[in-house]
């Protein structure tokens, strides 16, 4: 295993996922918002489980997100 391109890989797959993750939590929030669910003000929680085929990895990432 080479460490230095298994290291990009893993960066680049952790970019991916923040900014796709971010895209989808701001759109979902935007039209919960505009759609009365949320009033703007809340604290949210989130979670996100990773998985990594062929280890047994499957781990949960808990965390809150503040609207204000």
């Amino acid at each position: 295993m080479d460490e230095e391109v298994f290291n990009m890989e893993i960066r680049k797959f952790l970019k991916k996922v923040g900014v796709t993750a971010q895209r989808e939590i701001e759109t979902a929030v935007r039209t919960a918002v505009a759609g009365g669910k949320l009033k703007g003000g809340e604290t949210l929680k989130a979670e996100v489980t990773l998985t990594l085929s062929g280890t047994g990895l499957s781990t949960r990432i808990d965390g809150e997100i503040a609207l204000q």
